[in-house]
Formats: structure tokens, C-alpha cells, sequence
């Protein structure tokens, strides 16, 4: 079988993880226990996600020039995705200020930086995507570069997945250039308007397919052809589940550019979920393809 290739066009952060026994309330100092940096982003974590998975992987985005930024090329190319059209903007990289609790829970705060310049595609970037089985957006980026990424995959056959992150309301026909939406219920609800988010009828309006990721309680596929299907997650010792959505996605593009069914790539992309909260950090706790297969097999 022919090695898939995805391109991921998204955004590159530093995080900063600070671990503490408890999420602090508004206005409220908590002592920490430690502090972790690691390269970050939704974008790049996707993209490590799919070329850990297996996935023959391109990024495309901005970094700073920044020590973040000679950090977060370096990151991107040691895990082995191919970061030859990555651009580099005067001025700071991204940075996601992350609090974790001794539970695994979460609170992101994300600066931007370099990510808010990447904007026109080049007539190389574009060439990378038209030569992709699969196109891999979300949402820390300029939309603006969102939808030409998606018509410029739809234009070339290239199959598309929107990682709806984080949640936003959308410009008209987006969603119409989307084979794949992956959203949480926090982001259904932003794209529906509606306050229930397991309503899969009103996303199915929008898009052909849909992923809704429902945390520790694993994931529900649906399509037009009349699946809905709630997939269950695997039993796992959490210890930051920071990397769990971006683990998912990643691994989800490159079962699907695999020629899986889908819902056995969901399958597969929960156990990398999976194995992503076993570990502190972003990263650095996205799973490599032996371990998704041995979750996934066990």
C-alpha cells in the first residue's frame, strides 16, 4: 500500500504548560507544581499527529523569528514532516499559554503571533495540496487562507477535513468546500447556532460528514448515507489530555487517505486519542503508529 499523504495547513505554537492541582478561578492565584515548553499548535501538532501515524505529511504555515520560531521548525522536521514551504515572518511565533490540573483538564489561551501572517497561497502550497490524498485545515489561522485551502483542494480532488477549531462563527460556503467536519460540542453548537450539540441532522445540512469528538466518552460518526454511530473510547490512565483532539485528527486523515471506511478509521483515530493522554504535553504525547495499533488491536 502507497504511503498516504496529507497536507496540514494550520497554525505553530510554543506552549507553555504550567501543571497545577486544580484550574484557577477568575481573578484567583494557584501554586503550581511544574512547568513544561513545548512546540505546539494545532496546525503542527496535526500535522506530527498524521506523520507519526504513518502519514506521508507536508506543513504549511508561518512561524516567528523568534527562538520559538528556529524551535518550531526544528520540531516540525525532526519528527518527519516535510517542512519545505514553511514560511518564516518578521516578528514573534505563536505562543498557547495551557493550565492543567491533576485530573487532565484544561484551560488554553493562544497568542496568535506569526500564524495571524499567513495569509495568500503560493503556487507551490497549492501544488501540495492538488498532489494530496487529503487536506487537513482548522480554525488558528486566518479563515480567509481556510477557504482557499479547501477550494483549492475541492478543485483538484483532494479530500478535505475541517478540524472546526477552535469555535467560531464561519463565513458563508465554507462549509461547502468540507468532505469532513471534526468538531467538539462546544464548536457544533458555534456552527448550528442550536444549543444541542448531538444534533447531527443540522450539521449534516451543512456537511456530507461528520465526526463529533465527546472527550472521555470517544466519538459518534454520521453521514447523508444514514450511519450514526456512537464509537467508544478506550480505557486509559489520564494524565493531560491537552493532545487528545489534535492525536485524533491527525491519525483520522491519515486512516481515511489510507482507504479505510471511515468508521473504522474513527475507530483507529480514537485509539490514538487514547494514547496521546497517557503523557504530559502536546507534542511530545502525540502517539507513534505502533502504539495507535496496539491500543487499537488490544
Amino acid at each position: 500500500m502507497a504511503v498516504p499523504k496529507v497536507v496540514v495547513v494550520g497554525s505553530a505554537n510554543m506552549d507553555l504548560v504550567g501543571l497545577a492541582p486544580r484550574l484557577p478561578r477568575p481573578g484567583e492565584t494557584v501554586l503550581g507544581d511544574d512547568f513544561v515548553m513545548t512546540p505546539g499548535g494545532k496546525g503542527a501538532n496535526q500535522a506530527i499527529a498524521a506523520a507519526r501515524a504513518g502519514g506521508a505529511t507536508t506543513f504549511l504555515g508561518a512561524i516567528g523569528s523568534d527562538s520559538f520560531g528556529v524551535t518550531l521548525g526544528s520540531r516540525l522536521a525532526a519528527t518527519g514532516v516535510d517542512t519545505t514551504h514553511l514560511r518564516t515572518s518578521y516578528g514573534p511565533s505563536g505562543v498557547a499559554v495551557i493550565m492543567v490540573d491533576r485530573a487532565g483538564e484544561n484551560a488554553i489561551l493562544v497568542s496568535p503571533g506569526a500564524n495571524r501572517t499567513f495569509l495568500g497561497l503560493s503556487d507551490e502550497e497549492r501544488a501540495c495540496i492538488a498532489d494530496a490524498d487529503v487536506l487537513l485545515c482548522q480554525q488558528e489561522i486566518p479563515l480567509a487562507t481556510v477557504a482557499e485551502a479547501l477550494t483549492a483542494a475541492r478543485a483538484a480532488g483532494t479530500r478535505t477535513v475541517l478540524n472546526a477549531a477552535p469555535a467560531m462563527e464561519l463565513p458563508p460556503g465554507l462549509l461547502e468546500q468540507v468532505d469532513l467536519l471534526v468538531v467538539n460540542e462546544t464548536e457544533a453548537r458555534a456552527i448550528t447556532g442550536g444549543e444541542d450539540a448531538s444534533d447531527m441532522a443540522a450539521l449534516l445540512a451543512l456537511v456530507p460528514r461528520v465526526v463529533l469528538t465527546l472527550s472521555g466518552a470517544g466519538s459518534r460518526y454520521a453521514d447523508r448515507d444514514g450511519q450514526d454511530v456512537q464509537v467508544p473510547a478506550f480505557a486509559v490512565e489520564v494524565a493531560d489530555t491537552t493532545a487528545a483532539g489534535d492525536a485524533f485528527t491527525g491519525a483520522l486523515a491519515v486512516a481515511w487517505a489510507e482507504g479505510r471506511d471511515l468508521l473504522d478509521a474513527v475507530r483507529w483515530a480514537n485509539a490514538a486519542g487514547a494514547a496521546s493522554v497517557r503523557k504530559i504535553g502536546a507534542s511530545n504525547a502525540l502517539p507513534d503508529r505502533a502504539e495507535i495499533e496496539a491500543l487499537f488491536e488490544g
